[in-house]
């Protein structure tokens, strides 16, 4: 009758040996999983406390149950299970049995999920690695006035291993439905492009991007404007990124005709088309406020190097506060401004919306 609880009191008594154990200079103790470190810090899962996150340099002692990928400072990368005397780490591995070296050499430490997960951001496929939002924010009022407004906003970014792509669009539609209203659109413009980044080095980067806008108040069909240039990772952290940019564009753009007001028809305005050279100077802005709010910024100046003088800028605002995993609320605030509209149009088009944002990451 004893055989039995004999056997399951030695089952419980080998669980601890199976786990992973980090001992703090403390004397705190944690067992679990060890997931991953990148040297300064380290996460261990445990079935008591979830993800405990320690400092590197507060650790006594670590030893695995299972094998770990360590990266060591000089490019060496050894797989084995992991112990430590001293301040060194012993790595035995499977074929060129025990390596030793300093703790403090230790720039990566994985576990084999987190290794397979970490190899493939390296190389996602195109449709794998991407997080973004959609922004929708809606408004319609009945009685003395009788108006709509939609606004509607993408964005999507998705990081390789070297490199970003990023696509964005941004669109408004308002109107008065009076029947005395004149115009009764009063807000028709779309907006969009993509960016991809390419980093020569940890801080300088390479990119090309392609930006297109159509505005139908401003009477303009089309404006396409293909650029590239190198950028500089002035602050890149997981809280915070700042990035300045420069290069050079080429931007057509399309007017169509019109009759100034006002009634009877007044000049008309010929059609006009442009073939501009100009140059592309700019910043791209990102901060998280806490866990739950992130803050972003970008101004882009294009100074016109075929009509000297002439220059247009763009300046976004965002804010979003996140709900829930997937829904937030959304605050934004957009400036385009040309120095040469048409005659009779305005050099800015401001834009204030807010609504919920829908989050997505794939």
């Amino acid at each position: 009758m004893r055989k039995p609880f004999v056997v399951v009191a030695l089952l419980f008594m080998t669980i601890p040996a199976l786990a992973d154990q980090v001992t703090l200079k403390n004397g705190d103790r944690l067992t679990g999983s060890i997931a991953k470190s990148d040297g300064k810090e380290l996460v261990i899962k445990t079935d008591y406390a979830g993800e405990v996150t320690v400092k590197f340099d507060a650790i006594q002692a670590i030893t695995s149950a299972g094998d770990l990928n360590v990266s060591l400072s000089g490019g060496k990368t050894v797989v084995g299970s992991v112990t430590t005397s001293g301040d060194n780490v012993i790595v035995a591995t499977g074929t060129a049995g025990s390596v030793e070296a300093p703790k403090a050499s230790v720039t990566t430490l994985r576990s084999p999920a987190e290794q397979a997960a970490y190899e493939k951001s390296l190389h996602p496929g195109f449709a794998e690695g991407w997080n973004g939002g959609v922004n929708v924010g809606f408004a319609v009022t009945r009685g003395n006035s009788e108006t709509k407004n939609l606004n509607i906003a993408f964005a999507a970014t998705r990081k390789g291993s070297r490199d970003k792509l990023s696509l964005y669009t941004n669109s408004v539609y308002a109107t008065n439905d009076l029947s005395t209203a004149s115009p009764h659109t009063t807000a028709n413009a779309i907006g969009g492009g993509a960016r991809y980044e390419s980093n020569f080095t940890p801080r300088m980067f390479g990119f090309v991007n392609g930006d297109f806008y159509h505005d139908s108040l401003q009477n303009l069909d089309l404006r396409s404007l293909f650029g590239g240039g190198l950028g500089l990772h002035a602050v890149k952290s997981d809280a915070t990124t700042f990035d300045l940019l420069a290069g050079g564009n080429y931007t057509h753009e399309n007017y169509s005709s019109f009759v100034l007001p006002p009634i009877p028809p007044g000049t008309t305005v010929p059609a006009v088309t442009h073939n501009l050279g100009g140059l592309t100077l700019g910043d791209d802005f990102m901060h998280k406020l806490g866990k739950t709010t992130v803050f972003t910024q970008n101004w882009f100046f294009y100074p016109n190097l075929s009509q000297t003088g002439e220059y247009r800028t763009t300046f976004n605002l965002g804010l979003v506060t996140k709900i829930n995993r997937w829904l937030g609320w959304q605050n934004s605030f957009g400036d385009i401004y040309v120095s040469n509209p048409p005659t009779g149009k305005r050099k800015n088009d401001l834009l204030l919306s807010t609504g919920l944002n829908f989050s997505f990451a794939h």
